[in-house]
């Protein structure tokens, strides 16, 4: 036990030092993001380099139900996979009731390769073949979210939450701090959780839905940061039960209030220099800036299937809802699917704003990499900067997620960096998924078509 503590990164070292750990939940990410795994005496996970979890995890989905993903040649018998600590993201799980600790692991078959399926190795695989360049890729991810009033009932509408006033969270706020002080006690438990778990937070502002907020995170390593996002989802829900309201990472929750988003800020740095390629010696806009550009709008149509991953992602691509509708690109215009921020040369960056909050953070990233890396690869020229409002443009990005799968499937060169092996995993889950949603009728069709068609 003294040789695992000493172990631990320095935040789960102060927040144990001079209490007794209890016990230690061994989790993993599955394909929708949530963390799946075991809860084991402390004892005991100092005593194991491992533990073992059936590979059929990553062929469920959001329902709970299978997709048939099994190799085809062995059928549906749940073969164990070998899952390996990272002990470098050991964090504390400060909600819980005894002194416990979370440790993500990393997901291999028996022969110690990676399981190819597995989101952080997806991530993984991803950032490594970058680095094969001579090259490393930095991110930042900014989360949005809704604080809505507990809904137990799937059939009543969401609502925002009750403020600290006793009014319903007020939209159209964006930016206010007196609404962002509306959700003090909330936002003081993520502060605590977040600092008990050794995350920085960069900020956190009121969007411009009624209970919406952003939270955004320091640049850095993609998996670094895909384990935080990871992390927080976790960590703001549990802070919004402790206040006797939800935290919810639906991309469209509320009818007439905008989407949440997670917008991916990207720049690459040279590993030999230090330098970042997107800025020339004189400051100027590279050609590695543009053909990353280039990869995004080529490739991004294929990858919003990851990046938009359930029916109700596609209800958030409204136009003048604060969330975009095609692949055009520009400097500093939030219009844009793809945005280059305000910032000097050493921190120029891409903004991937087609990301919705309800992907899994690994995925997510992980698409958005390999559509920028294409781009480098093949020398993808962009289209020209677009002038003005990009939603006096034309929607050229896929409307439901059937048009968005049937994209992915047709994307070899998007699935050899992935993996293969990967999307077609993906693949069925997510049409297993879309079939189980077309057998539900809706609300809206009983009320407009029972009597009127």
């Amino acid at each position: 036990m003294a040789d695992m503590m000493k172990k631990l990164p320095e935040a789960a070292q102060a927040y144990l030092d001079g209490k007794r750990l209890d016990e230690v939940e061994c989790i993993i990410s599955d394909l929708p993001g949530i963390a799946r795994g075991k809860a084991v005496p402390a004892k005991k996970f100092s005593k194991q380099d491992c533990f073992h979890l059936p590979d059929s995890i990553f062929f469920q989905t959001i329902t709970g139900d299978w997709g048939e993903a099994a190799d085809e040649n062995e059928g549906f018998i749940e073969r164990d996979m070998i899952l390996v600590p990272d002990m470098s993201t050991a964090t504390a799980a400060p909600w819980t009731g005894d002194w416990t600790l979370q440790v993500i692991h990393d997901a291999q078959d028996r022969d110690h390769k990676p399981i190819p399926f597995s989101p952080r190795n997806v991530l993984k695989r991803v950032v490594a073949m970058y680095r094969k360049l001579g090259l490393e890729p930095i991110v930042a991810p900014e989360m949005e979210f809704y604080l809505v009033a507990r809904n137990l009932d799937p059939a009543q509408t969401i609502k925002p939450m009750m403020g600290r006033s006793g009014r319903p969270a007020a939209a159209r706020q964006a930016y206010s701090m007196t609404a962002v002080d509306e959700f003090g006690p909330v936002i003081d438990d993520i502060y605590d959780f977040a600092e008990a778990q050794g995350f920085e937070i960069d900020g956190i502002t009121q969007e411009g839905g009624a209970g919406q907020l952003e939270i955004n995170l320091l640049h850095g390593d993609p998996i670094k940061l895909a384990d935080e996002v990871f992390y927080f989802k976790r960590l703001i829900r549990e802070a919004a039960l402790r206040h006797d309201c939800f935290a919810t990472f639906m991309a469209k929750p509320i009818q007439e209030e905008p989407g949440s988003s997670m917008h991916i800020h990207h720049s690459i740095m040279d590993i030999e220099s230090g330098a970042n390629i997107f800025s020339g010696p004189q400051g100027g806009e590279t050609d590695a800036f543009y053909h990353f550009i280039g990869g995004l709008q080529e490739h991004m149509p294929a990858a919003i299937a990851i990046m938009a991953p359930y029916v109700n992602s596609y209800r958030r691509y409204v136009k003048d809802n604060a969330a975009p509708i095609n692949l055009a690109w520009a400097r500093d215009n939030r219009t844009t699917g793809i945005r280059v921020p305000l910032s000097g040369p050493n921190a120029r960056r891409v903004e991937n704003r087609l990301a919705g909050m309800d992907c899994n953070p690994y995925l997510g990233i992980a698409a958005s990499l390999a559509c920028g890396l294409l781009g480098l690869k093949n020398e993808i020229r962009p289209d020209k900067q677009f002038k003005g409002d990009a939603y006096a443009g034309e929607t050229a990005i896929p409307r439901v997620l059937g048009e968005a799968l049937d994209l992915f499937d047709d994307a070899s060169e998007l699935h050899d960096i992935l993996h293969p092996e990967f999307a077609r995993v993906y693949s069925i889950v997510k049409r297993t998924e879309y079939e189980e949603f077309l057998n539900v009728i809706s609300p809206w069709e009983r009320e407009h078509l029972l009597l009127n068609v």
